[in-house]
């Protein structure tokens, strides 16, 4: 009996063993909250590469079907469609991602009300998508006091947030205003505001240079222009290779207004 029992569980035991090799094999671990974050942000150095970009899609839609509601995750969203619609030339294609970026905000901001990465990331594609459609357009829908209402968040919480973004932003939002509620001086002053506390930071000079533009001040612009082509990207690469492209050209307009 004894002898009949120890063959019956070995069998089991075999049978039990050959199963679990013969079936599927075992689920892979889902990736924590955490570490899609991480890999969202490790991203961040190559995002201008297109098939990198292509990876970025596909690591969001799979941390968003696991964690649907992540404030992290959401705005970390807002953030990559920002820089992607910043790089559109095709206006259709800025207006499609600007507001793809707006629509992650706005859903990481139902998740945390007060959170300023969130704030800040609608209103930068808002203007985004204010650029697409026109200025004017934008104003007839709306959207400054939007675009205000999220960068005044943003300030108040952190000012030095995405390389003294709310500063920049404010700033171009100045440049950017048909007359007569465009003012070149605050634009200026938010500018100088930004290069005081990131003058690492190209865009911020870029815009500046720009602003001396549009206002006739040729030889302050060629300074500011000059420090953008000379600087070091080192920063942030992507961000930096975009911005001294973009220079190039406004560097001719100036030097030609100085021959």
């Amino acid at each position: 009996m004894r002898t009949c029992l120890v063959v019956f569980f070995s069998s089991a035991l075999l049978s039990s063993s050959w199963a679990q090799d013969a079936g599927s094999e075992p689920a892979v671990a889902r990736p924590s909250l955490d570490e899609f974050v991480a890999r969202l942000d490790g991203f961040q150095p190559r995002r201008d590469d297109p098939s990198v970009q292509k990876e970025i899609d596909k690591t969001i839609s799979q941390a968003l079907s696991e964690y649907p509601g992540s404030y992290e995750l959401l705005w970390r969203a807002a953030r990559i469609r920002h820089f992607m619609a910043d790089g559109a030339s095709d206006k259709g294609l800025k207006q499609v991602l600007g507001k793809e970026g707006w629509k992650y905000a706005d859903r990481a901001l139902k998740v945390k009300a007060d959170g300023y990465e969130a704030h800040y990331y609608r209103s930068i594609n808002i203007g985004m998508y204010s650029q697409s459609v026109g200025i004017l357009t934008a104003l007839s829908e709306g959207l400054e006091g939007q675009y205000n209402a999220g960068l005044d968040v943003a300030f108040k919480a952190n000012d030095h947030f995405d390389r003294s973004g709310p500063h920049v932003a404010k700033g171009r939002y100045w440049w950017e205003l048909p007359w007569p509620k465009r003012d070149l001086q605050k634009s200026r002053d938010e500018l100088k505001k930004a290069i005081a506390q990131t003058p690492e930071a190209l865009r911020a000079w870029l815009y500046l240079a720009d602003t001396e533009y549009k206002d006739g001040n040729y030889q302050e612009a060629k300074v500011a222009v000059d420090h953008v082509l000379q600087g070091s990207i080192d920063y942030d690469p992507p961000e930096g290779r975009r911005i001294q492209l973009w220079a190039k050209d406004l560097s001719a307009r100036i030097e030609k207004e100085l021959k």
